[in-house]
Order: structure tokens, then C-alpha cells, then sequence
């Protein structure tokens, strides 16, 4: 079974003074605006790393819910939070770095972080990116 997402993105203009918008199928975005200044300054709208990273932070979460879960586990809470990198200089993404809170009773240290090794593998946008991805995970008891 394959199941397929899908997003558009309308770009008008030049490539620095253009503007463009973001509508997804579920219209969680609907013509959300981005531009330059949104990418590569501090303009009001989103861009396309800031997205990547909140994929990445929300696959990783429930991957590792789902890991949890297969080891007999809950979480009653999971906070990821993502910074992707882009390097202007070449032009692509350096890296992903998920850092992640997460409250599991009755889970060793040892446990989470190997379920969090796990998460941070195999959750399907890890397996998309071609970049270095790091994790920082914090267990709070």
C-alpha cells in the first residue's frame, strides 16, 4: 500500500523580490505565504526548511511513539523540536538536528535512548533526508 501526500507551491516574480504561496491538500496550509525575506531573513511567513523541520519533528515523535508502544511503553508527553540548516553557500541542507523532551514512566534511560537511537533511523522523513541528522533527548521522569 503507498499512500501519497501532496502540496503546491505558486511562486510569482523573480527569485529575490517574487513572493510565493504554500497550499496543502488538507488546506492546514491554505496560500501561506512565503518569499526571500521569510527564507532567508526574518520576514512574516513561513519557508521550506521550517516546514522540512516541522515534518521532521513530527515523524520523529511518532515514531518514537510507535517504538515506545512496541516495547510496552506510553509516553505522556513527547516534545520534538527541529532546526534544519540550509548552507547558503552550497545551496543545501547541512543538517537536522531534533532535540526531544520526552516523560515515559516506568523506562530506563538505557531504553529510551535506545528507542530514540531507533526513531532517529527510521522514521520515514530520517530516511528521505541526505544530510547529517543529530538528536539530543532529554527523559524526564
Amino acid at each position: 500500500m503507498a499512500i501519497k501526500r501532496n502540496a503546491t507551491a505558486r511562486w510569482e516574480g523573480s527569485g529575490k523580490d517574487g513572493k510565493g504561496t504554500l497550499t496543502t491538500a488538507s488546506t492546514v496550509l491554505n496560500e501561506s505565504q512565503y518569499s526571500f525575506n521569510t527564507r532567508f531573513a526574518e520576514g512574516v511567513g513561513t519557508n521550506p526548511e521550517e516546514l522540512v523541520a516541522a515534518a521532521h519533528a513530527g515523524c520523529f515523535s511518532m515514531k518514537l511513539a510507535f517504538n515506545l508502544q512496541g516495547a510496552g511503553f506510553t509516553a505522556d508527553s513527547i516534545e520534538t523540536k527541529g532546526v534544519v540548516t540550509l548552507d547558503t553557500d552550497s545551496g543545501s541542507i547541512s543538517g537536522s538536528h531534533l532535540t526531544v523532551k520526552a516523560s515515559v514512566p516506568g523506562i530506563s534511560k538505557d531504553q529510551f535512548d535506545e528507542l530514540v537511537a531507533d526513531a532517529e533511523k527510521n522514521c520515514p522523513i530520517s530516511k528521505l533526508f541526505n544530510t547529517n541528522i543529530t538528536v539530543d533527548a532529554e527523559l524526564n521522569s
